[in-house]
C-alpha cells in the first residue's frame, strides 16, 4: 500500500501579515502628517547712519516685503489691509501695547505700506516704535 506522504509544515514565520501592516501605517503617517512651509523673506534694507541701537527682547517685528505683504512675529498676513494688520498685531502684543514695535521694511518697498504699518501701530496705541536700517556701504 502506498501512503501520501503529508507536507511538512515549514518552520518560520509568515512574514507577509508584518509587511502589510508595516506599509498601512507609512501611508497612515505619510497621509495624516501635515507639512507646514516657512516663509522667509528676503529684505534689501535702506541705508542710515548713524549708532546702532540695541536689540529690544520682547519687541514685535512687522516685516513688509518688497511687493507690500506683512509678516508680523514671523508669521505672514493674508492680505495687505489695515484690518488684518490690526487684527494681528493686537493678537501678537495680547493687549500689551506699550512693548516696542519694529517695522522692517524692504528698500524698494511702496511707502505707503509702511506708513499703513505705522497707522496701523498708531491706531492700537504703540508708542514705542522704531524703523531697522543698515549700515551704508563704503565707497
Amino acid at each position: 500500500m502506498q501512503f501520501r506522504r503529508q507536507p511538512k509544515e515549514q518552520d518560520g514565520v509568515n512574514l507577509t501579515p508584518l509587511i502589510d501592516v508595516v506599509f498601512l501605517l507609512l501611508i497612515f503617517f505619510m497621509v495624516s502628517t501635515t507639512f507646514t512651509k516657512e516663509s522667509h523673506l528676503k529684505l534689501n534694507l535702506p541705508e542710515a547712519a548713524g549708532p546702532q541701537a540695541q536689540e529690544q527682547p520682547r519687541a514685535l517685528e512687522i516685516l513688509i516685503a518688497a511687493d507690500g505683504s506683512y509678516s508680523v512675529n514671523g508669521r505672514a498676513l493674508i492680505n495687505k489691509k489695515l484690518s488684518t494688520l490690526k487684527s494681528a498685531l493686537s493678537e501678537a502684543s495680547a493687549g500689551e501695547y506699550n512693548r516696542p514695535l519694529v517695522i522692517t521694511a524692504d528698500a524698494t518697498a511702496q511707502h505707503q505700506a509702511v506708513v499703513r504699518a505705522m497707522d496701523a501701530a498708531g491706531q492700537l496705541g504703540f508708542v514705542n516704535l522704531s524703523i531697522t536700517t543698515r549700515q551704508p556701504e563704503q565707497d
